[in-house]
């Protein structure tokens, strides 16, 4: 046991009822992967918690004979997280599976992009998306880029639940993994390819750069990992005028000026309006700590007060607008499919049969997205144009599977 742990047990000595707390059962490994509060148990997210899931999760790949192809790992802001990926990625290399790191905190979709850009077999990224500051997770997604589902899902959740001892989780020293070729840091290569990926998803590029100097445009990543990608995006396209909020542009997991760093929690936008107000700004832009759930407020012409979108507004509009376009240009498919989810609003219904595409409804969950897009391409079905749902995600495109700021 490390020394940091042996120290955090020793200061809650005698104090019977964290100690029941922490170690009253294990951490479940659920159908997302991991999420918990972070600290020194069994039932914590910590570095023994974590190798015993990534354990398990090795037993599973080496069944699936694909342990050859490696495994990606991504991690956000948050407190521990690179400590965590790190854990991840040497329980792996001490399994004999290839783990490609990225170098530095990455937005989830991200993650997901590069598990199908590099062919590997799985991927993971440690995040707790927008929950509060004490938490962490482990997500784990397959080679198709989405989340696990079932019945993938329980049987890797059985492998875990087999790894009965902390101890079993086999792990290698960086040193050891770097000389075995078993810690592959991921290059730039793979950033570009993203970017580019999406900056292929504009409609009309051409019109962007011509209007795009008339917009004000407020940001803030919440001290998550959005900045630098969304800002790098926004003025590839030729969006100049782009203001960061500059108390929550560093990546900081204590969210120092926000109590939850959620795009959903109107408060979370508080710093970002007074810079809107301040500065007469069009569009207020808001992403969550690991960067895949959007936040929108735009300014109102008439009143000049800003108001705010739901997750539904976001994606019916992006929906309306995406449909339209490709109509208009002719680039619609014939058998094109829109995916909701059954919690999520019933706009998309009319919109689809007004455009002629396919809607179709999932289960709650972007997994269940992204899942519908690999049965598409499996059936020759439909080709997917959107998807959406209520939580302030979504996605166009099919290079990454799960939703993308």
């Amino acid at each position: 046991m490390d020394e940091a742990t042996k120290e955090e047990l020793r200061a809650i000595e005698g104090d019977e009822k964290e100690i029941e707390d922490r170690f009253y059962k294990e951490l479940e490994f659920g159908t997302g992967g991991l999420r918990g509060v972070m600290g020194a148990g069994s039932n914590r997210m910590n570095r023994y918690t974590i190798r015993k899931a990534t354990q398990g999760l090795a037993n599973y790949i080496k069944k699936q004979g694909t342990e050859n192809q490696g495994v990606v790992i991504a991690f956000d802001s948050r407190n521990h997280s690179q400590e965590f990926a790190q854990d991840t990625a040497l329980c792996l290399a001490g399994n004999g599976i290839p783990a490609y790191v990225f170098p530095s905190l990455r937005p989830t979709p991200m993650l997901s992009f590069a598990v199908r850009q590099l062919g590997c077999t799985a991927g993971i990224v440690i995040t707790a998306s927008h929950n509060p500051k004490e938490y962490n997770g482990y997500k784990v997604y397959w080679e198709d880029g989405a989340q696990i589902t079932p019945p993938r899902d329980a049987e890797i959740i059985a492998e875990v639940n087999a790894v009965t001892d902390f101890a079993q989780a086999r792990t290698l020293t960086k040193e050891e993994a770097l000389t075995k070729n078993l810690y592959r840091v991921i290059g730039e290569e793979v950033d570009d390819a993203y970017i580019e990926a999406v900056k292929s998803l504009a409609i009309h590029p051409e019109m962007i750069k011509e209007q795009a100097a008339k917009l004000k445009i407020v940001y803030t990543p919440l001290h998550g990992t959005g900045n630098i990608w969304v800002r790098r995006i926004l003025k590839e396209l030729g969006f100049k005028n782009v203001y960061v909020v500059e108390q929550q542009e560093v990546p900081d997991g204590n969210f120092p000026t926000v109590s939850y760093p959620n795009p959903e929690d109107p408060r979370a936008f508080a710093l970002a309006l007074e810079l809107a107000e301040g500065g007469g700004a069009d569009l207020v832009l808001a992403t969550d700590p690991d960067a895949d759930r959007l936040g929108v407020y735009v300014r109102n012409s008439e009143t000049g007060t800003y108001e705010s979108f739901t997750g539904n507004m976001t994606g019916t509009i992006l929906l309306d607008y995406i449909l339209s376009q490709k109509k208009e240009e002719g680039t619609l498919p014939e058998n094109g499919a829109v995916v909701t989810t059954v919690v999520s609003g019933k706009m998309s219904v009319p919109l689809a049969k007004e455009y002629g595409v396919t809607r179709i409804e999932t289960l709650t969950g972007f997994k269940y997205i992204g899942e519908q897009i690999k049965h598409f391409e499996e059936n020759h079905s439909h080709q997917f144009v959107f998807g959406y749902e209520e939580s302030y995600g979504c996605l166009e495109g099919t290079f990454a599977r799960d939703q993308d700021a």
